[in-house]
């Protein structure tokens, strides 16, 4: 596979993970019993993991077999990358550990869930368009 290659596998794998970012909004508001809410959590949790982790993945690949420099938006994409990752990680958990029959931690819950997952899509938003301009010649990173 071609550096070319690999770099449209991980834009492609980028707007996947963004559809997937968005569709997960819906999941606090279909669930509605704890007990869904926290398989529902699990499922998504591990969907996202998969998909970050293909993204990672297939950029760090791109960088090495094509012996690309660790430019400043590389950097910047692995960081955002690790940042998502903690974040998910520690959304899970506390959704695992809390006790979601108690109505407002439920209420709470779902909230934070939303209100991540608009961060999450925000930072991918961002990287993208960052990533557009930097193809485009507009900005150097």
């Amino acid at each position: 596979m071609e550096v070319a290659e690999m770099l449209a596998m991980h834009s492609v794998l980028v707007k996947i993970f963004l559809g997937f970012l968005v569709a997960g909004l819906l999941v606090p508001m279909v669930v509605k019993s704890p007990t869904g809410f926290k398989k529902a959590s699990l499922i998504y949790t591990m969907g996202f993991q998969a998909l970050a982790t293909m993204i990672a993945f297939a950029g760090l690949v791109a960088v090495f077999t094509g012996d690309l420099a660790w430019t400043l938006s590389t950097i910047l994409m692995v960081v955002v990358w690790a940042v998502m990752m903690y974040i998910e990680i520690k959304k899970y958990k506390l959704i695992k550990t809390a006790n979601l029959k108690n109505e407002e931690t439920f209420k709470v819950l779902k909230s934070a869930f939303i209100k991540i997952s608009v961060v999450q899509i925000l930072l991918v938003a961002i990287m993208v368009v960052l990533m557009i301009l930097k193809a485009k010649g507009v900005i150097a990173l």
